[in-house]
């Protein structure tokens, strides 16, 4: 296990019985570098969405809890908020939700000269992603996939 992926395990291990005391879930946790700057970041939801209470009650107890263990090497900003209404498909408990929600999904490689692609999600096993796209079934191999996130249509 790389080091990122173990700060990213102890943080969430922190982060576990902070948000079920609010009544809230871990959407993610990542430890990512942007720009020479580290990030440990949390998205966290409810049904009905996240307030900005909500981030900064858990973003107070998650610090205290990381202040107490500072297991992370690094400097770092911590960051809570919502995965965002546009959020990022990344885990097959995101997918599972999200059946037969529109979903766009953006390719590595075009396939017909085409790289972006917007359908409702019908289904997915651990090497695909079924869409439908304009009434007509259409499959992914989740290796082709660089993003899948909820369309934002209005």
């Amino acid at each position: 296990m790389s080091k990122r992926e173990t700060y990213v395990e102890k943080a969430t291990a922190l982060l576990e019985p902070i948000v079920k005391n609010l009544n809230l879930e871990i959407y993610d946790v990542e430890f990512v570098n942007e720009a020479g700057e580290w990030y440990l970041r949390a998205y966290i939801d409810k049904e009905g969405g996240v307030t900005i209470d909500d981030c900064e009650a858990v973003s107070r107890a998650w610090s205290d809890e990381l202040d107490k263990d500072e297991f992370i090497e690094e400097a770092y900003y911590l960051e809570v908020s919502s995965p965002g209404l546009g959020r990022a498909l990344k885990k097959d408990s995101h997918l599972q939700k999200s059946i037969g929600e529109s979903v766009d999904v953006k390719l590595f490689k075009p396939i017909d000269k085409q790289k972006e692609f917007t359908g409702i999600l019908k289904g997915f096993t651990d090497k695909e992603i079924t869409l439908s796209v304009d009434g007509k079934d259409v499959t992914f191999l989740r290796t082709d996939i660089a993003l899948i996130k909820l369309s934002l249509d209005f």
